[in-house]
């Protein structure tokens, strides 16, 4: 079953697709709709291909993907999944109300998949009987009792988020600069490199970060910067046929041969043998 809200007049979106027969997104192919997603999985464990790397979601698992990624799940046919544009309902706008950005989406810790406990997959069952009503009331409010729809299905999954991948390691405080530094690596890793850049930003001392992500158990701020720069690089080395100088200039190193360095140092592969073995476009000479 699929069901749409649109708003000509905002270009707000909203889609629900119960059990459809297609769940894929090519981000290159769609950049003119960006939409985020949230995708529950009803069935058995089915593999979700994200940027071309399989991710396995477990039975009941809700697993959230970002406007920039290309994605494909197995079985499309156990899928519950819910698609939105910031037109409709913007995080970073909303975040004191959902508290979601830098941890369900935006997150350091790359693709979230989050298990719900008995309780979360109750309240997640009783909510969607009530969005599949909603969209069959058409009136003037209908855009507004959706969006409080959906802000209800993203604070119970962020609470899931915060008690699966934080715990009681951090204050509320000291979440809250994370969350921060993932949105800030986001909007800025294509011209801001050093931790320092976004230490300066935050008005914390690079060691106060270093400290946070050790106390969160991640990875260092820095692996966490230059792993979001990899994974862009990535996905226009699959999706694009630009070349090596264009790729390494959108992301922000002077030249191609710097940027081929700093891609083998963590791939184990330059950009050219990465593209070639992962069956990506022909590069351009």
């Amino acid at each position: 079953m699929q069901h749409r809200y649109h708003d000509p007049s905002t270009g707000a979106t909203l889609a629900l697709s119960v059990g459809g027969t297609t769940a894929e997104r090519r981000f290159f192919e769609e950049r003119s709709t960006p939409l985020l997603t949230i995708a529950w999985n009803r069935g058995p464990a089915q593999t979700v291909w994200v940027d071309d790397t399989p991710l396995t979601v477990p039975p009941n698992g809700v697993v959230t993907l970002m406007v920039s990624q290309t994605y494909r799940f197995e079985r499309p046919a156990s899928l519950v999944y819910w698609r939105f544009n910031r037109e409709f309902y913007c995080i970073v706008d909303h975040d004191r109300e959902v508290s979601c950005v830098g941890l369900l989406f935006y997150g350091s810790h790359g693709t979230t998949v989050l298990e719900p406990g008995v309780d979360d997959q109750r309240r997640l069952g009783a909510l969607l009987p009530v969005f599949e009503d909603e969209f069959g009331s058409v009136d003037t409010i209908q855009g507004e009792m959706l969006r409080t729809l959906l802000k209800r299905l993203i604070i119970i999954l962020t609470r899931l988020a915060r008690a699966s991948t934080v715990g009681d390691a951090l204050t509320q405080p000291q979440l809250d600069v994370l969350r921060r530094f993932n949105l800030l690596v986001e909007n800025n890793y294509r011209t801001l490199h050093r931790v320092s850049d976004y230490a300066a930003l935050l008005h914390k001392a690079p060691k106060t970060l270093a400290n946070l992500f050790a106390a969160h158990g991640e990875r260092t701020p820095l692996q966490v910067i230059q792993e979001r720069i990899v994974i862009e690089a990535k996905r226009l080395l699959l999706y694009t046929d630009k070349s090596v100088k264009q790729i390494g200039g959108e992301l922000g190193f002077i030249d191609a041969g710097t940027f081929s360095r700093f891609f083998k140092a963590i791939v184990s592969a330059s950009p050219l043998e990465f593209r070639s073995n992962r069956g990506g476009l022909a590069p351009r000479v």
